[in-house]
């Protein structure tokens, strides 16, 4: 066997032991029994390949405390759904290098479809809160990203006071958040009237805080930069960087398309800002406000 052989083989074996260190670490820590069964199930399956591959390089080959450091803080933050998943991604590589020794080593072909239908099978299976009220935070986020930057862009030329600007924001975000969390309780109390298990209370709190947090962030520049245009260019900036950040998210943990979805997004959120940017520029005119 060649040294580009020992080499994936020795690289598999690394990649093994460390994912059955970052499932076991994560299913001591969570709180439902089920997701932990199933992440310790994976964390097995994950030591079992380790042996195998132990058994054609005839070493011990240690974990990368590093990817275990970073995929645990991963997932304790973002989620076990997302954290999981991101990781599966890298293992893409790895299948590349599996398929390399398909025709050197027996048993490798029976790995490769562990890889990639039991494991996945079994990562499906997770229950978690944050991806099922997933669709409550897109609509306060989404909303929040277009009403918002809409606002502060028509306000910024209308006003063209930071201070103004920003309480203007503000008090609208505010408001609005309320009014956002209020109608998801009503829409989804009506739609899940009499269905056990149904939560429309968590779906508005999800919802409003979505929304709030994105007001907040947005009205930030308008608070810390004095010039009223290069604080609308910051607030658009964030805004594309939230947009960027959730549609990973959710393309990561959901298996959704992320180029479609974050260019669509894009194109609504800078849309409305640049025709309501317009309209505060018609506005003032007309009315022949300064301030």
């Amino acid at each position: 066997m060649g040294n580009d052989y020992v080499k994936d083989i020795l690289l598999s074996q690394k990649n093994e032991i460390t994912e059955y260190h970052i499932y076991t670490k994560l299913s001591q820590v969570i709180k439902s029994e089920k997701n932990a069964a199933l992440l310790k199930k994976i964390g097995l399956d994950e030591k079992r390949h380790y042996e195998f591959w132990k058994k054609q390089s005839g070493k011990d080959v240690r974990p990368s405390q590093i990817k275990i450091f970073f995929f645990y803080w991963i997932s304790r933050l973002f989620g076990i759904t997302f954290g999981i998943k991101l990781l599966e991604r890298g293992e893409e590589s790895a299948q590349v290098s599996y398929s390399k020794l398909v025709e050197e080593i027996p048993g490798v072909e029976a790995i490769i479809h562990d890889e990639d239908n039991h494991e996945r099978t079994l990562i499906d299976m997770l229950d978690e809160e944050k991806l099922k009220y997933a669709g409550s935070i897109v609509l306060g986020l989404n909303d929040a990203l277009v009403e918002l930057t809409g606002t502060l862009a028509g306000l910024t030329f209308a006003l063209r006071n930071t201070r103004l600007i920003a309480l203007a924001g503000l008090i609208t975000g505010i408001a609005a958040s309320f009014s956002m969390a209020a109608s998801e309780y009503l829409s989804k109390k009506q739609e899940t009237d009499g269905e056990e298990g149904a939560e429309p209370f968590k779906s508005s709190v999800y919802t409003g805080i979505a929304y709030i947090v994105t007001v907040i962030l947005l009205i930030l520049p308008y608070l810390t930069i004095a010039d009223y245009f290069y604080a609308l260019l910051v607030t658009l900036a964030i805004a594309v960087f939230i947009i960027f950040i959730f549609n990973y998210y959710i393309s990561v943990a959901k298996d959704l398309p992320f180029r479609r979805r974050f260019l669509e997004m894009f194109a609504i959120s800078m849309g409305v800002a640049l025709f309501s940017f317009g309209v505060g520029w018609v506005i003032r005119i007309f009315l022949g406000v300064e301030v």
